[in-house]
C-alpha cells in the first residue's frame, strides 16, 4: 500500500454524556436532528477521542480539530477544558473550536475564558445563519469578529447557499477574520436546480480571500450517495476555493450512519486526486496547520 499524504481532519465531534457537567441535547434518547431526523445509529454513552482513534487509524490522519458539540450545556467553556485533559493522551494533536453566542454581551469575556486553553483555536455559532436569514446586523455580534479577528480565531461557519450573500457581506466587513464554510455549505437536496444555486452561491462567497472551503459532510442529506455522485460537489467546492483555500473534515461520527471512516477518506483523497502532490499537500493538512494553529 502507498503511503498516504497525511490529513488534518478538521471537523469531528467527541461526547461523554455522563460528565456532570456538560450536555449534549441532540443525543438525547427522544431527540431528532432537525436535519438528518433519526440518528440512534450513533447515540452511544460515549465517543471520546480514543474511540474516533480506532475507527480512524488506517486512513493516515495526523490530526483532528474537534468542533462544538455539547449543545445545551450550562458553559460552553467547560468543553474546551474537557477537550484539553482529553487531549494530553490523545494519539495525534487536536484542536478545538468551541460554542459561544457571538451576539451575547458577555461574549467577549467568554472568548477570553476559552482561551485559557492552549488548544482552543476558534467558534462555531449556530446563531450566524438565524442572523443572516433575517439580515441582520448585530452590534454585539459584530464586535466580538472583531475581537476573534484581532486573536486570530477562526469562525466556523454553518451557512446553506440561500444564505451565502450574507456571508460573504460579514467576511467583508471584517477581512481579517479566518472564515471557513462547514461541509461545503451543508447541501439539502440533490437535485439539478439545487446544484446549480449551491455552486453560484459558493463561487461568490469565493471572492472573500478570508474564506475557506471545509470539505465535510458531503454525503449528509444523500443516504445512498455513491463515490460519482458526491463528485460533482467536492470538485466543484475544489474549483470555486482553490488548493490554498481548501481544508477537510470527515464529520465523524455522524457521517458513520452513511460510510464508514476509511472509505469517506478514500472518496475525499480521490476528489483531490487531480492536484499536484504539494497542492495535495496543502488541502490535506498544510491549510489546516496554518488555520487551527498546529
Amino acid at each position: 500500500m502507498s503511503e498516504l499524504t497525511p490529513i488534518i481532519d478538521t471537523h469531528i465531534h467527541l461526547w461523554e454524556t455522563k460528565h456532570p457537567e456538560l450536555k449534549w441535547v441532540w443525543l438525547d434518547k427522544d431527540a431528532l436532528h432537525p436535519i438528518l431526523g433519526n440518528i440512534d445509529a450513533i447515540k452511544s454513552v460515549s465517543f471520546t477521542l480514543n474511540d474516533l482513534w480506532s475507527e480512524a487509524r488506517f486512513s493516515g490522519i495526523s490530526g483532528f480539530v474537534h468542533i462544538q458539540a455539547a449543545i445545551g450545556s450550562p458553559d460552553p467553556v467547560t468543553e474546551t477544558v474537557w477537550l484539553t485533559e482529553m487531549a494530553k493522551t490523545g494519539p495525534v494533536p487536536m484542536r478545538i473550536v468551541g460554542d459561544s453566542d457571538l451576539s451575547s454581551g458577555s461574549a467577549i469575556s467568554q472568548l477570553e475564558r476559552h482561551q485559557q486553553s492552549p488548544l482552543f483555536v476558534g467558534v462555531r455559532d449556530f446563531n450566524a445563519e438565524v442572523m443572516f436569514a433575517a439580515k441582520e446586523i448585530r452590534p454585539n455580534y459584530e464586535a466580538s469578529l472583531a475581537y476573534m479577528a484581532k486573536e486570530g480565531l477562526v469562525f466556523d461557519l454553518d451557512c446553506e447557499w440561500q444564505n451565502m450573500d450574507e456571508a460573504l457581506k460579514l467576511a467583508q466587513r471584517h477581512p481579517d477574520l479566518p472564515i471557513v464554510l462547514e461541509h461545503i455549505g451543508f447541501p439539502r437536496k440533490r437535485d439539478d436546480e439545487y446544484f446549480t444555486n449551491w455552486k453560484t452561491a459558493i463561487n461568490r462567497l469565493a471572492t472573500a480571500p478570508n474564506v475557506t472551503m471545509k470539505i465535510s459532510g458531503v454525503g449528509m442529506t444523500d443516504p445512498h450517495f455513491t463515490m460519482e455522485s458526491l463528485r460533482k460537489w467536492a470538485e466543484s467546492s475544489l474549483e470555486a476555493f482553490g488548493p490554498d483555500r481548501t481544508v477537510l473534515g470527515s464529520n465523524w461520527p455522524v457521517d458513520r450512519l452513511f460510510v464508514s471512516y476509511a472509505t469517506m477518506m478514500d472518496f475525499t483523497r480521490e476528489y483531490i486526486s487531480s492536484l499536484t502532490p504539494s497542492e495535495q499537500e496543502k488541502v490535506c493538512s498544510t491549510n489546516a496547520a496554518k488555520l487551527y494553529k498546529f
